[in-house]
């Protein structure tokens, strides 16, 4: 298993690199790009984005393995999973009004201060103190995915008053540093807790530096910009009122509470499948991380002007592999048959599936949920969705662990299936 992992990963590495470099050779370079001005404004922000990014994924690949190695019982690693779920979730509905009300740079602080403590609470063995520490790190999990990008538009806008043409291409470039940084993390995270001596834990205190580093240059670089609060209730009813009155929106918001689920299920069951056999965890992670950053890639060339592919049929296959992985992992995983390298292809593909997923996905949203709409529907999407991953989490597992393994893997592949049938439906309201 460790020989596969770094040779699959040297693989995916080249393979990424490759598709990147002809796509960087036949783009031209735009406007946006030669703008002095522009592009410090734009280094100031991916420096400290950056920094909160890689702190962020550098503790993804030793998380499970850190609980294991408190010798918790899984039942009680998938509460604090859960724990982290909920409070992402719960978070996640007043981000927005929170953020508009502090302020974004003393939010994108607070997420600094929140996420250290989050990881210095992986210091202790006590129960509590971790499920503190998960409700901590949904805290931080919800400003990071709000603050930052509120920040940077209105900077971007209403300070700075460049064309709003170019707010696409600074998160476009983001996402795909945002794969390397991941992909990188995976490789720090496995040589800390390796090299350091602190064990699992290791990523997590390396993370805190990072997370310093980002409070500081945001407080001293960054300028305050504020927001008018909005109502909470009138979006939700806004977007209550989308959801319900149009059967595309509904529709894709059945897909992405199915997809998402699923892959926050397998998110937590990749460690226990591959951990027994010897895997390098952080080398594992970039793997992952590698096969979505070429999905990615895959999905840009796809719908380039060479070819043509629709985002609704590259979600379809997204769909379909996802499905086809989740069977594999069903056969993979079956008590006294176990295939490690099987179980981590599947794997893989699932990765290599959501690479194509996210950027249809949030193409089909722009096109087709109102943009005064959007925060509302967003919100209600994430109920199910969250909703859907905590009870696979909870009820799903039974206590002879291996079994309840490939019981949830069954179960999820008929979410899938269902997540498909969805689609079908989507392509029928479209046509």
């Amino acid at each position: 298993m460790l020989v596969t992992a770094y040779l699959v990963f040297v693989v995916l590495l080249a393979s990424c690199l490759g598709l990147e470099l002809s796509r960087c050779r036949a783009k031209p370079p735009g406007r946006a790009c030669s703008n002095p001005s522009f592009l410090r404004f734009q280094l100031d922000f991916y420096q400290v984005y950056f920094l909160a990014l890689a702190a962020d994924w550098l503790q993804a690949p030793y998380l499970y393995k850190l609980y294991q190695h408190y010798h918790f019982l899984e039942g009680q690693i998938a509460i604090l999973y859960v724990c982290g779920l909920a409070s992402t979730v719960l978070f996640g509905l007043v981000a927005s009004s929170l953020v508009d009300w502090l302020g974004r740079k003393k939010s994108c602080v607070l997420f600094s201060l929140t996420y250290s403590l989050c990881c210095l609470t992986k210091l202790s063995r006590d129960y509590f103190m971790l499920l503190v520490g998960r409700a901590l790190g949904g805290l931080s999990t919800a400003l990071l995915f709000s603050a930052f990008e509120a920040w940077y538009i209105h900077e971007h806008m209403e300070r700075h008053d460049f064309p709003a043409e170019w707010i696409p291409a600074t998160f476009a470039r983001a996402a795909f540093w945002n794969h390397v940084l991941a992909v990188v993390a995976g490789v720090a995270a496995e040589a800390v807790a390796c090299w350091v001596g602190l064990g699992p834990v290791a990523p997590f205190v390396a993370a805190i530096p990072l997370l310093g580093l980002a409070g500081a240059l945001a407080l001293h670089n960054w300028g305050e910009n504020y927001d008018r609060q909005r109502a909470f209730s009138r979006t939700c009813a806004g977007g209550l009122r989308c959801l319900l009155s149009d059967r595309r929106v509904l529709l894709l918001g059945t897909i992405q509470a199915l997809f998402e689920s699923v892959i926050f299920i397998f998110v937590f069951l990749w460690t226990p499948v591959l951990d027994p056999y010897g895997a390098p965890l952080g080398i594992i992670f970039s793997s992952f991380m590698a096969a979505s950053l070429l999905g990615s890639s895959l999905y840009r060339i796809a719908t380039s002007k060479r070819y043509h592919l629709q985002p609704m049929h590259l979600l379809s296959l997204a769909v379909l592999i996802v499905v086809f992985s989740l069977f594999m992992l069903t056969f993979s995983t079956s008590p006294g048959q176990e295939s490690p390298v099987e179980s981590f292809i599947a794997f893989l593909l699932i990765e290599l599936a959501c690479g194509l997923y996210f950027p249809s996905m949030s193409f089909l949203r722009r096109k087709v949920i109102p943009e005064t709409e959007q925060a509302g529907v967003l919100n209600w999407f994430r109920v199910p969705l969250h909703l859907l991953a905590c009870l696979g989490l909870l009820v799903l597992h039974d206590s002879d662990r291996k079994t309840g393994t490939r019981n949830m893997f069954s179960i999820c592949s008929a979410v899938m299936v269902m997540a498909l049938l969805a689609v079908v439906g989507l392509f029928t309201v479209e046509d």
